[in-house]
């Protein structure tokens, strides 16, 4: 409701409007609410609780997209213990925490969706004040659907056998929880300012050569899910072959790989820049041709920067990922029998290690000649045809 009086000179409503500080269009241009030419007004709040992990918070984002088309006059929060990778657009971050729930607990959200099943997200959400709930709450301690939109992701998340009969991708299922049908919404992801590529390799006396294909290798998977890593001489092999066809194998990882990552680079002769901020890191992925990834956060990164993406999946169902058509999901040509284990239970064969390098090859290859594929145009093309 538009709050702009004789009285009370300000619009609480617009969606610029702070109250415990100055909007931005005021700090910028000295506007007044009276007569300010951004006044955007809001006409309900909506609250997105999805806590989780970076990777699980960046694939949320095409639901983000949809709820800004739906209700273009919504005020969006969002909940999370991740706010840096959330979209510009939101319009409220919110990093869980007292602070945070202390503030929402005072509002009233016309539709409040929580994704997470953890119990202190579902314990706020029965908590929140909300003419429509969707997603998961909390019954006597225990988690549940808040409705039947709700069932079958909550169902696949307490029974294997059911989550590996699941033909659902994950967009699918999370567009379902809201009543809705995911319509191809892509991932929302900012990139802040364009990777320095070679100035980063200069100071640390590495040579890029920014006109041949950048091949992105993603080495690690997180320190608890073990039983998704390939083999150091298989991604030292596979650096190899890229070498020899023209192509640089640029190591990517964080501080937890950093040390592997200088092994690798050093015996393939691949590229390894170091670890950096995570804003920085989306920033370096970006500045890749392909990407090659287990299941993990930089999966996520190269869907949301569009880039192809050569998936290795081997715990996982394969039907849960949506790669927009920009890419392939790779999987050993011996079964993986640990299903959703973190670490490999096999005693006779790790199936990462039947998961070949010439296969990954070919894969890379396919993706680098794709008609289709937009590669960035700075230091030339390089396409490698």
């Amino acid at each position: 409701m538009d709050t702009m009086t004789d009285t009370t000179l300000y619009r609480a409503d617009c969606r610029h409007f702070r109250g415990d500080i100055p909007c931005r269009p005021h700090k910028r241009e000295g506007v007044h609410c009276a007569d300010c030419p951004h006044y955007d007004p809001t006409d309900r709040n909506i609250l997105i609780i999805k806590l989780g992990a970076i990777g699980d918070v960046i694939r949320t984002t095409p639901l983000f997209a949809r709820l800004r088309k739906e209700f273009p006059s919504a005020r969006i929060w969002w909940l999370t213990l991740t706010p840096d990778v959330l979209p510009a657009e939101v319009d409220i971050k919110l990093r869980f925490g007292t602070a945070a729930v202390l503030s929402l607990s005072a509002i009233h959200f016309d539709l409040l969706i929580n994704l997470d099943k953890d119990r202190e997200a579902c314990a706020l959400t029965d908590m929140l004040h909300a003419d429509t709930k969707k997603g998961f709450t909390l019954r006597d301690g225990i988690c549940g659907p808040i409705d039947a939109d709700a069932e079958h992701k909550f169902l696949t998340g307490i029974f294997d056998d059911v989550n590996k009969a699941n033909t659902k991708h994950y967009l699918h299922e999370i567009f379902e929880i809201c009543g809705y049908d995911w319509q191809g919404e892509e991932y929302v992801l900012d990139v802040e300012e364009r990777f320095d590529l070679a100035g980063v390799a200069e100071r640390r006396n590495v040579a890029v050569d920014e006109q041949r294909p950048i091949i992105g290798l993603n080495t690690g998977c997180g320190g608890r899910w073990t039983s998704r890593l390939w083999p150091d001489t298989s991604w030292i092999g596979l650096a190899e072959r890229l070498r020899d066809a023209g192509c640089q194998a640029l190591f990517l990882g964080g501080e937890q790989e950093d040390e592997k990552n200088r092994a690798l680079a050093a015996a393939s002769g691949g590229l390894y820049l170091g670890h950096f901020s995570l804003r920085e890191f989306i920033g370096l992925m970006d500045r890749c041709d392909v990407i090659v990834s287990a299941v993990t956060m930089a999966m996520h990164l190269a869907i949301g920067l569009k880039k192809p993406l050569i998936l290795f999946n081997n715990i996982f169902n394969p039907h849960e990922f949506e790669l927009y058509g920009r890419g392939e999901i790779l999987e050993p040509s011996k079964p993986c029998t640990c299903f959703f284990q973190p670490t490999c239970r096999n005693e006779e064969y790790r199936c990462m290690e039947h998961l070949a390098v010439d296969h990954v090859f070919d894969a890379v290859t396919r993706a680098l000649h794709d008609d289709d594929i937009q590669r960035p145009s700075a230091g030339g093309s390089s396409d490698p045809r």
